[in-house]
C-alpha cells in the first residue's frame, strides 16, 4: 500500500496577490500537496523532447563552429531550411564572430521559406539585436517591413529603435519615430523616455532632459524609481551638483530607493569638486549599503585625502577595500603610503612584514614608496639598503628610482654602489619608464622636484601645470633613452 506523504510548498506573496489575504501577517502560507513516488515522471516527456532539442543542435553547431568564415545564406540554401531555435543559434555565433552585418540577409531568406515566420515576435528579436550591435539603420529598415506586411509594431520594437537612433546622436529620427508612435496609438511608456534621458545625457544635452521629464509628466507618466535614479546619475555625471542633490531630496522624501550606482555617481561627483564632508557621508552609506567599489572610484577617493594632507585615510581605504576585494596592488600600496607620508618607519616596517608574511613581491611602487620616504627623512643608511637590494627582489628601477638616487648625490649620499650594482645587473641599458603608482606620485612629487631648484623643469612645474600633466611631460621628455644616459642628464 502507497504511503502519501504531505509536502509544503511555500508562496511568496503581496497585498496585492490572491494568495495574501486571509493569512493574517505572514508573507507566506503552506499548501498541502501530495507526493506520490511516481511524480517525478510526470513530465518526463516533455523534459525529453526539450533534451532532444538541445542533443540535435549541438552537432549543429560544432559544424558551423568548425567551419570560420561560412557563409551562413549559402549554408541555408544547402540545409534546405532551419528551425526557430537554429537561426537564432546562428544568429548569435554570426554575433561572437564580430560578423553583425550578415544578420539581415540570412534573416529575409530564412522568414521567406515560411509565411507563418513573417510575425511581430521573430521582427522584434531581429530589431532588438540589430540596434544593440549598433546596426539601427537595418533596425529601421526591418520596422518598414513591418508595415508593409500589415504588421504593427509594439512599443517594444518603437522602443529600440528610438533609443538606437538616441544613443548614436541622430535626435531627429529619434523623435520622428517617437511622433509615429504617438499616431499610431502606441502610447510612450517610462521606459522610453528613460532611454531618451540617458543618451541626452551622454550628449551633454541637460536641456533636453528636462524638456524630456516634462514630456513624460505630460502623458500622465510620474517618475518612478529607475527615471529618478537615472536623473541622478547624469546630473551627477555632469558636475550638476545642485540638481543632482534636488532630485535626490526628492527621492529620499518619497521614501524611494537609492541603487547602488546612483550612490556611487554621487561620490565621485563629490570627489570631483574635492567636497570633502559630503564625499565621506556618502562613502560611508556606499560601506554600509555592502555595495563594493571599483579600484578607480578609491583612486579617486586617495586623490582627494592627498591633497588635503588628511594621509590616515588612506589606511582606512585600503582596509575597506581588501574586505571587499583582498590585498591587491592598490591596498598594500595606500597602506604604506598612509605612513610613508608621515614618515612612520615603525608603521611602514609593519605594513611590509606583513607584506612578508602573506609572501607579497615588491614592486616599483613598494620600493619608490620606502625610497621617497626616506629621501624626505635624509636617512641615507636605509635608502642605501633598500636600492642596493633591489634586484635581490626583481625590482627594476624605474625613473622615479633613479630621480631619488641622484636627488639623494646632491645632497651628500654616496651612490657609487648602488650606481655600480644596478650597471653590473644590466639595469642601466634598460629604456626609461614609470612604473610607480600616480598616488604615490601625487604624494610624493612636488616635494620631490622642490630639492631640485636648480632644474628648469622645476620652475616650469611649480607655475601651472597640475601634477598629472607634470609627470606625463617629464615621462614623455625622457620615454625611450636608456637609463644610463637619463642618469646623466639628472647629474
Amino acid at each position: 500500500m502507497a504511503i502519501y506523504s504531505p509536502t509544503f510548498r511555500y508562496y511568496h506573496t503581496s497585498a496585492s496577490s490572491s494568495l495574501y489575504y486571509g493569512v493574517a501577517k505572514s508573507q507566506y502560507r503552506p499548501s498541502l500537496k501530495y507526493s506520490h513516488p511516481l511524480a517525478k515522471t510526470q513530465n518526463y516527456s516533455t523534459d525529453f523532447k526539450t533534451r532532444k532539442t538541445h542533443q540535435n543542435r549541438r552537432p549543429f553547431l560544432e559544424k558551423l563552429k568548425g567551419q570560420q568564415g561560412f557563409d551562413p545564406v549559402q549554408k541555408l540554401k544547402e540545409d534546405g531550411d532551419w528551425s526557430n531555435e537554429q537561426l537564432w543559434d546562428v544568429v548569435k555565433l554570426l554575433r561572437e564572430t564580430s560578423r553583425s552585418n550578415e544578420f539581415l540577409k540570412v534573416f529575409d531568406l530564412w522568414k521567406s521559406m515560411e509565411k507563418s515566420r513573417i510575425n511581430e515576435a521573430n521582427y522584434e528579436k531581429i530589431i532588438e539585436i540589430l540596434v544593440k550591435e549598433g546596426l539601427v539603420e537595418e533596425a529601421e529598415i526591418c520596422l518598414r517591413e513591418m508595415k508593409c506586411y500589415g504588421l504593427r509594431p509594439s512599443i517594444g520594437i518603437y522602443n529600440s529603435v528610438i533609443h538606437g537612433f538616441a544613443r548614436k546622436g541622430s535626435f531627429n529620427n529619434a523623435m520622428f519615430y517617437l511622433k509615429e508612435m504617438e499616431d499610431v496609438g502606441e502610447k510612450p511608456d517610462s521606459e522610453t523616455y528613460d532611454g531618451l534621458i540617458q543618451a541626452y545625457g551622454s550628449y551633454k544635452m541637460y536641456d533636453e532632459i528636462d524638456q524630456c521629464v516634462r514630456a513624460m509628466e505630460s502623458t500622465g507618466y510620474l517618475c518612478d524609481h529607475i527615471t529618478f535614479n537615472l536623473l541622478v546619475r547624469e546630473f551627477a555625471r555632469a558636475g550638476l551638483l545642485q540638481k543632482m542633490e534636488s532630485m535626490y531630496n526628492s527621492l529620499y522624501s518619497r521614501r524611494i530607493g537609492l541603487q547602488a550606482s546612483t550612490l556611487v555617481a554621487m561620490l565621485e561627483a563629490y570627489a570631483k569638486f574635492g567636497i570633502l564632508d559630503k564625499m565621506e557621508k556618502m562613502y560611508r552609506r556606499i560601506l554600509n549599503s555592502k555595495s563594493s567599489l571599483k579600484e578607480d572610484v578609491i583612486r579617486k577617493l586617495a586623490a582627494v585625502y592627498i591633497e588635503n594632507r588628511m594621509f590616515s585615510r588612506l589606511e582606512g581605504l585600503g582596509l575597506d577595500l581588501s574586505a571587499k576585494t583582498g590585498c591587491t596592488d592598490l591596498v598594500w600600496c595606500l597602506r604604506i603610503l598612509s605612513h610613508a607620508c608621515v614618515l612612520s618607519k615603525k608603521e611602514m616596517y609593519s605594513i611590509i612584514q606583513e607584506m612578508e608574511s602573506h609572501e607579497v613581491p615588491w614592486n616599483a611602487t613598494t620600493a619608490n614608496i620606502l625610497s621617497l620616504a626616506y629621501l624626505k627623512m635624509n636617512d641615507f643608511k636605509h635608502l642605501k639598503v633598500l636600492l642596493s637590494e633591489l634586484p635581490s627582489r626583481y625590482v627594476k628601477p624605474d625613473l622615479i628610482t633613479v630621480g631619488v638616487l641622484f636627488d639623494a648625490c646632491v645632497l651628500g649620499f654616496d651612490g657609487a654602489s648602488v650606481k655600480s650594482t644596478w650597471r653590473k645587473m644590466g639595469f642601466l641599458d634598460d629604456d626609461v619608464d614609470v612604473n610607480t603608482d600616480s598616488l604615490v606620485l601625487s604624494a610624493f612629487v612636488l616635494e620631490w622636484m622642490e630639492y631640485r631648484t636648480g632644474n628648469r623643469l622645476h620652475a616650469f612645474l611649480v607655475t601651472g601645470e597640475n601634477l598629472s600633466s607634470a609627470l606625463r611631460l617629464l615621462a614623455i621628455a625622457l620615454i625611450g633613452r636608456p637609463l644610463g644616459l637619463t642618469m646623466l642628464g639628472f647629474c
